[in-house]
């Protein structure tokens, strides 16, 4: 039996019966953080003592399709909960910070400033992020099996990458027969159409063919110098116990509910033939994709696989009554943008042919009968682009009052900015979210890691 498959038999019979439940909030014993494991700290010391310090300075690079957006939210809900700032994009970036331009520190909202966290879609410069951040800044980002993920750009941009676009019928099967047909690598959204993760970290998707071997080995050793976690998708839960030991958080900082999710009719089976094709068409990215998931099971196996399956079991209960307490003691059911009632929660639609589910708050959940103040709740399932917005709104707000006049000078430069981002663009539009805008697309230059 593969170690995987051990991996997931012990998850399946752990048994974890120490949650207890005080005054509507989630409170933890020592008893349930040990387990048996001496590693399992949370945010104690080792020796059960003084409380470690969570770790609030984090850049998490927001990868396309790879659960990140669950991610994310995980990250502005500890940030709300510990007063913490979080970089959010100029109004002229959207959502995003002006992706697909390489990062500068010129797109970050300067009522964000100065950041203690950065989570929102951009493209990774290291330079530019670390004049933003404190030296003990913690980087992490996730990543997907390169098939899986394909087939969900693939389906996802198929309305507006036009290398997708001119495909005959929308046919993956026919673009993976002959990508150059249909692959423009300047053209706007080409970053969707082939090596996605290299270009989100920074690095060059279209290296000569010759020199791809070489250049993805150096490029995943950059990677794994910058960032200390490299999450896998695959492995949600998994990582999650890496996150959280590495950043010494509570268990109750990484609970979460799915966020952005496609319905099963949204989706394509991929046949062992179509899987190779993609990962030879994505090299590079397999090649990440394939050093970082042995690097997370060296991890894994660090720790102890008995005691990390013993906190994903641990993780996995705490998440469901979490979610029961919000949703009026049962899960919840995914429910299309059309039946979702409050807007706030709707998920944004990339086309007809995509449907992205979301969830809605019971009309007659109220913060006594469940527990939790519904804020809370409300925010445990918000999609991104409303959450942003939220996010700047309350942290505009928090900086009006505390700079006054340094607000009013600050509009007119940020002004400035606009028209010189408007010059840049044409279409821009937001990826994979609501309130997509007349904005286009910027015009880039790729400025690849070497």
């Amino acid at each position: 039996m593969s170690q995987k498959k051990i991996f997931l038999v012990l998850v399946a019979i752990t048994t974890v019966s120490f949650l207890l439940h005080h005054g509507g909030h989630l409170s933890w014993t020592m008893e349930a953080f040990r387990l048996g494991c001496s590693s399992m700290r949370f945010s104690f010391s080792s020796d059960g003592g003084s409380p470690r310090h969570k770790h609030t300075s984090v850049v998490f690079l927001k990868t396309h399709k790879t659960a990140s957006t669950t991610v994310q939210n995980i990250l502005f809900r500890f940030a709300e909960r510990n007063n913490l700032t979080v970089a959010l994009p100029v109004t002229a970036c959207d959502h995003q910070f002006c992706y697909p331009r390489l990062f500068s520190s010129h797109f970050v909202h300067p009522h964000t400033t100065p950041p203690d966290i950065i989570t929102n879609h951009l493209r990774f410069s290291r330079s530019e992020v670390h004049r933003l951040m404190p030296n003990d800044t913690v980087y992490i980002t996730i990543l997907r099996e390169p098939g899986a993920m394909f087939e969900s750009l693939f389906s996802y941009y198929n309305q507006y990458c036009q290398s997708f676009k001119r495909v005959p019928n929308g046919s993956l099967e026919a673009f993976l027969d002959e990508p150059w047909s249909y692959y423009r690598p300047e053209e706007k959204d080409a970053m969707y159409a082939r090596n996605t993760l290299t270009f989100d970290l920074g690095g060059d998707k279209d290296r000569p063919s010759a020199d791809t071997k070489m250049y993805a080995k150096r490029f995943a050793a950059e990677v794994e110098r910058t960032f200390s976690l490299v999450m896998i998708a695959e492995y949600f839960d998994e990582s999650l116990v890496l996150l959280r030991r590495l950043l010494s958080w509570d268990l109750e900082d990484v609970l979460y509910v799915k966020l952005n999710m496609r319905t099963a009719s949204s989706k394509s089976s991929l046949s062992n033939e179509l899987r190779a094709k993609i990962r030879s068409w994505n090299a590079i990215d397999a090649v990440l994709y394939d050093h970082f998931n042995a690097s997370l099971w060296r991890q894994l196996n660090t720790i102890g696989l008995a005691c990390v399956a013993r906190e994903v079991q641990l993780l996995r209960r705490a998440r469901d009554q979490l979610v029961r307490s919000c949703f009026g003691g049962r899960l919840p059911q995914l429910r299309s943008a059309a039946q979702i009632t409050n807007k706030d929660l709707r998920p944004w639609q990339p086309s007809s042919k995509v449907a992205i589910v979301g969830y809605d708050l019971p009309a007659n959940i109220s913060n006594k009968s469940s527990g939790l103040p519904q804020e809370m709740c409300l925010k445990l399932i918000m999609p991104e682009v409303q959450y942003t917005r939220l996010l700047l709104r309350s942290e505009s707000l928090r900086y009006r009052n505390r700079f006054p006049l340094r607000s009013s000078q600050q509009t007119l430069k940020r002004s400035g900015l606009r028209r010189e981002i408007s010059v840049l663009s044409s279409t821009q539009r937001p990826s994979g979210a609501l309130g997509r805008t007349t904005r286009g697309t910027l015009r880039f230059t790729q400025q690849p890691i070497n």
